[in-house]
């Protein structure tokens, strides 16, 4: 599939646990640009990591201590970070929490 329906319920996505305490679950994408939410249980770490994609997280609910090539900052709900291209990032729950992350183009590997 190259692209999701234009509309896609809550109950329609389906969550995977790619990290201990950590479950994501893709909203909606089209090639260009993909939606995805990733829900964290206190003390969850998005292990660090860096792709050719750009990354726009929007803080949902919770408070995450998110590092950025180096540079960590805190962030809570309604904060939000960009991560450019090839940059090594990672975040860590503070407590529950849930991120909306954005990437352009969408996330290939996710899909499989």
């Amino acid at each position: 599939m190259s692209s999701s329906d234009l509309f896609v319920s809550a109950e329609g996505a389906e969550w995977v646990n790619p990290e201990p305490g950590v479950v994501r679950r893709i909203m909606t994408y089209l090639p260009e640009m993909m939606m995805v939410e990733v829900a964290f249980e206190s003390g969850a770490v998005g292990a660090a990591h860096s792709h050719p994609h750009i990354q726009a997280s929007y803080v949902a609910e919770g408070s995450f201590e998110v590092t950025i090539d180096g540079r960590t900052e805190v962030l809570k709900q309604g904060g939000s970070f960009i991560v450019p291209p090839n940059l090594v990032h990672g975040v860590k729950a503070l407590e529950k929490g849930r991120l909306i992350d954005s990437f352009t183009p969408h996330r290939a590997e996710f899909l499989k």
